[in-house]
């Protein structure tokens, strides 16, 4: 297969995907793996502060902006989008996690959080595994305890690796 490799990081509502998505990306990076993250809003949301220039410049009308500083660069377009166009934007990248997406049909690490959810309620054949910190098990799928970054980072790096052939 060829690069990137795609996983979703779903999980209902304050499951803790940001917070596992942060945790995991600096192991990630060190294990030498180029990783982009793509969150999901299911709100509208303000993609440039109010007063700033390119705020100032969507807020008149303007159809898009772009801000750079010679070392990285933001985009913003009124236009519908994809999850395959935004992927499609990172062919840098060995490993693109999508957070959210829990009915999708991309693979998928979901969160089950005590106090939070009981169950997983995505589609059982696109997980890979199960990360909570409850005694749940998922048929076919791995469960990995959710305090543990680099039990969670190692199972992704073997993911992608397999899936690159380099296993």
């Amino acid at each position: 297969m060829s690069k990137p490799v795609a996983v979703a990081i779903s999980g209902v509502k304050n499951s803790g995907k940001t917070t596992l998505i942060e945790g995991i990306l600096p192991l990630l990076t060190a294990a030498g793996l180029t990783v982009a993250v793509i969150k999901h809003d299911g709100h509208s949301f303000d993609p440039d502060p109010p007063g700033t220039d390119t705020g100032r410049f969507m807020a008149a009308g303007a159809a898009g902006t772009a801000i750079f500083d010679g070392e990285k660069f933001k985009i913003v377009k009124r236009q519908p989008v994809t999850e395959d166009f935004l992927m499609a934007q990172f062919p840098e990248a060995d490993l693109i996690l999508l957070e959210g997406f829990k009915h999708s049909a991309l693979p998928k690490l979901e969160l089950v959080r005590r106090g939070n959810s009981d169950a997983p309620v995505s589609e059982p054949s696109s997980l890979l595994a199960l990360v909570t910190d409850l005694p749940l098990t998922a048929e076919g799928a791995p469960t990995l305890p959710l305090n543990d970054r680099a039990a969670v980072a190692n199972f992704l790096l073997d993911y992608v690796r397999g899936e690159m052939g380099h296993a």
